[in-house]
């Protein structure tokens, strides 16, 4: 009876050792996917380095729905650099892989296949170290052993015959785990479309594990998908808390108050969190990308950035772990930019999106950014175009300026921000530009600026060397109103219409009520004060940089100094939330 209890135990040690291991991907938690190359940006190689002490060796697998690790193989402990390379034939030369004959050795896309249907990756691997390149491949859930990698099928078919095996290949989905700066395949991994490669670094237990990507040190696991069978898109893996760890420190600076770093935690938590339920970007199967599209992302960063995750910033999101800025109950989608110069905007006004969807982005003037004006280089900015100069812009960017230029007119909101440009040209045709091209096709930092010191302002004004200057309100003027002056600097200050006065194209000084009448035509003007410039040249001073919505950057490290807390900085921003 003994002996048969131990033969049953045998047999049932050897079937749980041939089952895939399905091991957490992070900490636990909800799992992000960040896209750290897509697109035009996909890769035909991508190598991983093991951070020195987080960890050494690699696990090779998949990543089931759930974004749960499905272990196949693994390399030895003392691998600490691997390559994933598309199967296709490939040449390696030193660090430089390339589809084309670079003069190095070749990674082909033909091999033997001698033996397949085995039960788990230690009987295959045993059995491929009885061949001269020999390797295990994984292919549709089948371990296979394959031999040698042929740039031709004429040169497997001869290796075939001496090996007495048979001409393979892999789909074009399939990827190659090589030894980086060699042709050694380790690993070769073909789900069809169905599943794409997964590596999870350390095979030792280590309890922080770091890997070099492209520069960067990343914790958690990754991802190559040839989608559509082109090129890697790689995509790492890891929980939603490591994730802002690595957001916190690219989106603001580790040396600022912790209360400003809080703001950031919760912030980019609440944006990756509606972007993990949104399918921003679908198309490339992850949640978010590791850009300023979304938010940046670089991990525990490099050895020598100053922006790089440290104490301070790792406490500013375990302070805050699972706080999100709500309003009416829903997370919000918590945007923001580095600085307002003054005011952020209405969503409506910016992006045409309604205040329904957005009620908490109705945009607020903002007293404290200026605190920052000394340490801010965006306090401060001016961009300067002749007339010719500003036309060529114009037509390098799809615009018919050929004619020039022969005005601008900005429309301002209530808070003082440009939310319209028309451009009108020397034939009498114009443009109209929103502030989701005001910026590029300018060349502004943001969306706060005038232009040749021009603005409506009290007394008897006088015509700058710019050119002449109109102003249209959305309406007719009450006399006994109260109107929103913009000075050349960008403040705002207010005045009656009593003494108000407009200086005429021809540089005639006329009173307001004379030259002040409804603006614009057609139902795309925007309501807001008008304010036409021509000239030889056009001179824009403007405050801010960013896109003019939710949190100001430099606000939130202003008001941190002035000792408001996290919530109460996030709650001026986003009026209307709370932080749960």
């Amino acid at each position: 009876m003994r002996r048969f209890f131990m033969q049953f135990a045998a047999v049932l040690l050897a079937v749980v050792l041939a089952l895939p291991t399905v091991l957490a991907a992070g900490s636990g938690g909800e799992m992000v996917r960040v896209g750290l190359a897509y697109g035009s940006g996909a890769l035909v190689n991508a190598n991983l380095e093991n951070n020195t002490g987080y960890g050494s060796g690699y696990r090779m697998g998949y990543f089931d729905d759930g974004l749960d690790f499905v272990e196949l193989a693994r390399t030895d402990e003392d691998e600490t650099q691997i390559t994933m390379v598309k199967t296709q034939n490939t040449w390696v030369n030193g660090t430089s892989y390339s589809t084309s004959d670079n003069g190095g050795e070749a990674i082909g896309c033909y091999h033997v296949l001698v033996e397949s249907g085995y039960r788990s990756y230690e009987q295959a691997a045993a059995d491929a170290q009885e061949y001269r390149d020999g390797f295990v491949a994984w292919i549709d859930g089948d371990y296979q052993v394959r031999a040698g990698s042929y740039t031709s099928r004429q040169e497997a078919e001869d290796a075939a015959q001496s090996l007495g095996g048979t001409v393979a290949g892999t789909s074009s989905y399939a990827v190659n785990v090589t030894r980086t700066g060699t042709a050694e395949i380790l690993f070769q991994f073909d789900g069809g479309d169905a599943l794409a490669l997964g590596v999870m670094p350390d095979v030792t237990g280590a309890d922080a594990v770091r890997t070099w990507f492209k520069g960067y040190r990343y914790c958690g696991g990754f991802r190559y998908e040839r989608i559509g069978g082109g090129d890697l898109t790689v995509v790492n893996i890891v929980d939603l808390e490591t994730y802002i760890k690595g957001v916190v420190p690219y989106e603001m600076s580790n040396s600022w108050p912790l209360e400003a770093l809080k703001v950031q935690a919760v912030c980019a938590r609440s944006y990756a969190y509606i972007n993990i339920h949104s399918g921003k970007h679908t198309s490339y199967h992850f949640d978010v990308c590791n850009t300023t599209d979304c938010q940046a992302y670089y991990g525990a960063g490099t050895n020598s950035s100053s922006y790089q995750a440290n104490e301070r910033t790792d406490q500013a999101v375990d302070e805050t772990a699972g706080e999100y800025a709500w309003y009416d109950g829903q997370v919000i989608e918590a945007f923001y930019s580095s600085s307002h110069g003054g005011a952020s905007e209405s969503v409506y006004n910016v992006w045409g999106s309604s205040l329904e969807q957005y009620p908490y982005l109705c945009g607020v003037e903002d007293p404290y950014e200026a605190d920052m004006a000394s340490q801010n280089s965006y306090s401060s900015w001016t961009v300067s175009y002749t007339s010719s100069e500003l036309a060529q812009r114009l037509q390098a960017r799809g615009y018919n300026a050929s004619s020039g230029i022969a005005s601008l007119t900005l429309t301002y909101s209530d808070l003082g921000n440009v939310i319209q440009v028309r451009v009108t040209y020397g034939n009498g045709e114009s443009n109209d530009l929103k502030p989701t091209s005001i910026r590029s096709v300018f060349g502004v930092s943001s969306i706060r600026f005038t232009v040749n010191g021009q603005s409506v302002s009290s007394g008897a004004g006088t015509s700058s060397s710019g050119g002449g200057l109109t102003a249209n309100g959305s309406a007719s003027l009450d006399s006994q109103g109260t109107y929103t002056v913009i000075s050349g600097s960008g403040s705002l200050s207010q005045a009656g219409l009593d003494g108000l006065y407009a200086i005429s194209g021809s540089g005639s000084i006329n009173p307001a009520e004379d030259t002040v009448s409804s603006g614009g035509s057609g139902t795309d003007t925007p309501t807001g004060t008008q304010v036409t410039v021509s000239g030889s040249s056009y001179i824009f001073q403007g405050s801010g940089n960013g896109h003019q919505l939710g949190l100001s950057q430099y606000g939130a490290r202003a008001m941190a100094e002035r000792g408001f807390t996290y919530e109460e900085i996030i709650e001026f921003y986003y009026p209307g939330t709370y932080v749960r």
